[in-house]
Parts: structure tokens; sequence; C-alpha cells
């Protein structure tokens, strides 16, 4: 059994560690794990394994954690994952002047066209020799085998263009 954690406390906060000592007390195994300071807090997110028993006591130890450091926890027992198919996974790396809904503009492109979106990473950040901010993202996402990808990288170019934002479209390689 899995159990999917997300944390948000105030950066000054080692609730991390706090977390981390009740999954080992609990027994449970970690299988991923994210974390990361955004302005003033820390937001972090977990994938757990365990047993039924292992999960129930680390879902009553966070609780605990929550009150006693006033933090923010949540967890989700996640349904087990249906095989998704056949997908061609590809990386997407954007840059642009950082503008209102760069983000929403490039997850609908992708999500319209039933381009499953596995993980998103972005930042604005003042850049070097110039007065400005810019937008960075960078987006894992699955492509169905049914869409043409000489079609997809062109309609998406032509969207790019149409922004003013460059991009990046490959395929992933192992």
């Amino acid at each position: 059994m899995q159990l999917a954690i997300t944390a948000l406390g105030n950066n000054p906060i080692n609730f991390i560690a706090e977390i981390l000592a009740a999954i080992r007390d609990c027994k449970c195994n970690i299988l991923e794990i994210r974390s990361t300071c955004l302005a003033q807090a820390t937001a972090a997110y977990l994938l757990v394994q365990g047993n039924w028993n292992q999960i129930a006591k680390l879902e009553g130890s966070l609780e605990a954690i929550e009150r006693r450091m006033s933090i923010k926890i949540h967890s989700l027992r996640p349904e087990p994952r249906n095989k998704i198919g056949e997908f061609i996974p590809y990386s997407l790396e954007t840059l642009s002047l950082d503008r209102e809904n760069v983000v929403e503009s490039i997850a609908t492109f992708l999500l319209t066209r039933d381009i499953a979106i596995e993980e998103i990473i972005a930042s604005s950040y003042q850049a070097p020799y110039i007065q400005n901010t810019v937008f960075s993202s960078k987006f894992i996402i699955l492509i169905p085998p049914q869409l043409h990808l000489l079609s997809l990288r062109e309609e998406f170019m032509d969207f790019c263009d149409q922004l003013n934002i460059d991009a990046i479209l490959e395929p992933i390689k192992r």
C-alpha cells in the first residue's frame, strides 16, 4: 500500500526531519521525495510504501506532527496506477519573458491534445545583462502514439512563436 504526502511549513521549522523520522518509526519505505523552498516556506512531497497497518500508523503520526509544528500536511492513499499504455516520453523546455499565464497556456495546449503531463518545474528569475524577468519551465510529457510527431512539433512551434516563447521539444533518451 502507498501513501502520498504533501507538507507545507515555514522555512525555519525543520519539519522534514520529523516526517522522515515518523516514516522510519512506522517502518515504511520512501519511494520518492522532493522538497523545495518557496519564498519563506518549505514544501515537500513524498510517496511512501508499507502494509496497511504501517500506513495507518504513519497517518496518525503525521496528524500529530501537523498539530505540534503548526504546518499543513495532506495525505492520500493513491489508487494503483493502471497501465498507461504506449506513450512516447518527451522533454519540453521553454524560456520567455515573464508574463501571466505562460504555464497555463502551455499546459492547455498539451492537455487539449491528450498529452499527459508527468512533471512540471518552472520558475522566474532576473536575467543577467537585462532588467527583465525571465520565465523558464521544463515539462516531462507523454505523447500518445496516434499523434503524428512531426505535425505536433510544427504546431507547437507555431504556438510558441505566437506567444514569443523559445522552446525545445525532444524525446527522452535512456
